[in-house]
């Protein structure tokens, strides 16, 4: 049986100076990489990464993730992050992430869902029986798990047209999932971001878009801090976001 600290990814980070934004603070966007980069490294320590995966003509498709955030990072700190298995059911494996400074303060908190597609058909694939339950952890997470996020209503949605580009593009030749966060992040006016920060975003991705596809980037504001955002083409929804603010 494997001991509690084992089953938990243990990162260091240094926060440079060319991956802040203009308030001198990690974006969002970048917070999305580095939980998107460790759970990816922990699952090849686990023996279920990339290569491990591949073997068994299966991929990890990140499904939903939710991000809240206590306290963005700013430059040269020094951030550890965990991340633990914390679920395993048939097709999903549920994912969590906890990122603190050298003191051990608190300055974010990520749960996500992720799926094994069978690489050809992509069709899910049973996780069932290939020992990932040995990395079950118990440490907590106390944020809300991410939820199905509701269709904007098309009449007072914000609407701008994008199509996807090179740099969009990841490994398997589809949009990045952090590129997703990045482009619907941009729907918000500068001035938001000069008097206020993002506290909490979800997501949830339903299809892959490829390179050369026209999407359409919808924003649609549900309350005075709380925003729901989507990413289409024609009639199809490749992902969802709920965006609350400070």
């Amino acid at each position: 049986m494997k001991q509690e600290l084992e089953k938990v990814g243990k990162y260091e980070i240094l926060t440079e100076s060319y991956l802040l934004d203009f308030n001198g603070k990690v974006p969002l966007s970048m917070i999305g990489n580095y939980l998107v980069h460790a759970a990816s490294s922990h699952a090849s320590e686990c023996g279920y990464g990339f290569n491990e995966m591949a073997d068994r003509h299966t991929a990890w498709v990140l499904s939903k993730l939710a991000i809240e955030v206590l306290e963005y990072p700013s430059i040269s700190e020094n951030l550890i992050l965990y991340t633990w298995i914390e679920q395993i059911s048939r097709y999903i494996c549920n994912r969590n992430f906890e990122i603190v400074n050298a003191s051990g303060k608190q300055l974010a908190l990520a749960r996500s869902i992720w799926a094994a597609i069978n690489i050809q058909t992509r069709r899910p694939t049973s996780l069932i029986g290939i020992g990932m339950e040995d990395f079950l952890s118990e440490k907590a997470c106390p944020i809300s798990s991410p939820v199905k996020i509701k269709p904007l209503a098309d009449n007072n949605a914000t609407r701008i047209p994008y199509d996807v580009k090179y740099s969009d593009l990841d490994l398997n030749k589809h949009v990045n999932s952090i590129k997703y966060i990045e482009h619907m992040l941009d729907l918000f006016e500068l001035e938001m971001y000069k008097t206020s920060e993002i506290k909490r975003l979800e997501v949830n991705y339903y299809a892959e878009a490829q390179y050369g596809m026209q999407l359409t980037l919808h924003k649609q504001q549900i309350s005075e801090k709380k925003y729901n955002l989507a990413i289409r083409h024609k009639d199809k929804v490749f992902c969802r976001a709920a965006v609350t603010w400070k």
